[in-house]
């Protein structure tokens, strides 16, 4: 499953018109009509009243009254803008309309009054196309939607949101439904945009096949179970993949998190290379062999002897850390390798020839680096303030990973995963509040690194471990009681899940869902 941007999926309209000869209307048709069968069906009673613009957003939601009207649902609609006396999507069907013209006195109370019993209303003012505030017309109209009762179900992307970037400018729809046309808006999945979609469901409207060349990618259970890599029948611990942590004594239990996070994702072996003062709390987890960091020999034999590295749990930032980093990092050679936590800031300040010393052309490769960084480490990564880093989260990740030939995970709600070439993952769990927990992102190094020993390029591994925790952390079900300790424990259940996954995960009974995503909590 991908995720256009809205020039993307306004440039795949034209392509399914002009080139691939797809009728217009048909589009249109089962754009309406798939969304009028989503809201029969979770909203089967009560009137249904639609705001229609003067576009295809607007043309859609007429086919969608049509529809639910045929099937005798009550509906009416309520023009805000433009459209033909004799609308031709309406194919004879005479509904009831009326006109919200905001330079009219008292017209807010009256959109209000019409809109009052209605048990759904529907936004079609403006969909994907958006650039800026909406319009006086227009903001006054979703200001009334915003204040009604009736659960607000948005066509393809809320009014008001930006579809490229998640940015709201002005005035948006707060819907409880967004139902998006072929793929979900990349704007509809990034804050602030995604607080106001809702339940985001994708429904397939007859868009012929393409290779979606640019677009980012959705980690989907569909995904993640087409990357996860499975055991021959027979074979042996140091053939499933080696992992070498290279932790420290700051926080000796980061070290615990990561090591039992890699075994449980699969990883035969696990080298736990951490100061002496480290070692009875990573003792806790017996199936892993302690090195000692202060014998260097040690290390690099450890790291040599090892199919990845995964560098940082709570390794600290004095001078025995950069010492430790800088070594870990001339001993791994062309072995894959995740960096996180304190690894990042010293990397920030030139530990190992920085940022662009460590990765290169090998970053989608076998031999490449994944950074992990929350956003106060992506900025000082990049030289920018936090605020910034938030202001344009897909941009800095991409930007970052091209430049210096890194596979980026930026952490945040979604997590990101930009990769050199342009190439975005984008997180879909459902709880990634749950996951702001001190020792999660251990818990994620250790699942990197686990599935860059078996083998599985720097991307998928990025992808598939973000998948693979945060799925662990939703079948929990501990929400803000959840510990890291509890996701590595849920591990098993979140693979067993991939083993037979389904098409969509999805409640709804209807082939034509592509995508179903509950409001994050």
């Amino acid at each position: 499953m991908r995720a256009p941007t809205a020039a993307q999926a306004a440039g795949y309209d034209r392509i399914s018109i002009d080139e691939r000869g797809v009728p217009e209307a048909a589009l249109m048709e089962n754009a309406g009509r798939q969304a009028a069968l989503i809201i029969d069906r979770l909203f089967p009673k009560g009137r249904v009243v639609a705001l229609v613009g003067s576009g295809n957003n607007g043309g859609d939601a007429l086919v969608c009254l049509r529809a639910l009207a045929a099937w005798g649902r009550r509906v009416s609609a309520v023009l805000v803008g433009n459209r033909p006396e004799t609308d031709p999507v309406l194919h004879g069907w005479d509904l009831s309309a009326s006109v919200f013209d905001p330079e009219h006195p008292g017209a807010e109370d009256q959109l209000g009054q019409r809109l009052e019993g209605a048990a759904v209303l529907v936004d079609g003012l403006l969909g994907t196309g958006i650039r800026g505030a909406p319009r006086a017309r227009q903001a006054g109209a979703i200001g009334v939607v915003n204040r009604a009762n009736g659960a607000v179900v948005a066509l393809d992307t809320p009014s008001g949101v930006d579809g490229t970037s998640g940015d709201v400018p002005g005035s948006a729809i707060r819907a409880d439904v967004t139902i998006a046309f072929g793929w979900p808006k990349l704007g509809t999945l990034l804050h602030p945009g995604r607080e106001h979609c809702g339940r985001i469901v994708a429904v397939e409207i007859g868009f012929p096949p393409g290779d979606g060349k640019g677009w980012a990618e959705l980690i989907t259970p569909g995904w993640a179970s087409d990357v996860l890599p499975s055991r021959a029948a027979v074979t042996h611990k140091n053939a499933v993949g080696a992992v070498a942590i290279v932790a420290g004594s700051a926080m000796p239990g980061a070290a615990l998190l990561a090591a039992r996070s890699a075994f449980r994702c699969g990883a035969g072996l696990v080298r736990v290379c951490a100061s002496f003062r480290a070692r009875e709390i990573v003792a806790e987890v017996p199936e892993a062999i302690f090195v000692d960091a202060r014998d260097r020999d040690a290390v690099c034999a450890a790291i040599e002897q090892s199919d990845a590295v995964a560098l940082g749990p709570g390794i600290g930032t004095d001078e025995e850390a950069v010492a430790q980093v800088e070594a870990a990092l001339a001993a791994r050679a062309d072995r894959p390798a995740v960096i996180d936590a304190d690894a990042l800031t010293l990397l920030a300040r030139g530990a190992g020839g920085g940022p662009g010393a460590v990765g290169g052309s090998r970053a989608a490769g076998r031999g490449g680096v994944v950074v992990t960084p929350h956003p106060g480490e992506m900025a000082r990564l990049v030289g920018a303030s936090t605020t910034e880093v938030q202001g344009d989260r897909v941009g800095t990740a991409k930007r970052f990973a091209a430049a210096h030939g890194l596979v980026a995970l930026l952490k945040g709600a979604p997590s990101l995963v930009a990769y050199p070439g342009g190439g975005l993952l984008v997180s879909t769990h459902e709880t990634p509040s749950a996951l702001a927990v001190a020792g999660m992102g251990d818990v994620l190094t250790g699942a990197i690194g686990a599935y860059l020993a078996q083998g599985v390029d720097p991307v998928a591994a990025a992808g598939l471990a973000l998948h693979v925790t945060g799925a662990a952390a939703s079948l929990d079900g501990g929400g803000t009681s959840l510990m890291p300790s509890d996701v590595v424990e849920a591990i098993p259940a979140a693979l067993s899940a991939l083993s037979h996954p389904d098409r969509a995960d999805t409640d709804l009974p209807f082939p034509f869902v592509t995508f179903d995503q509950r409001q994050p909590a």
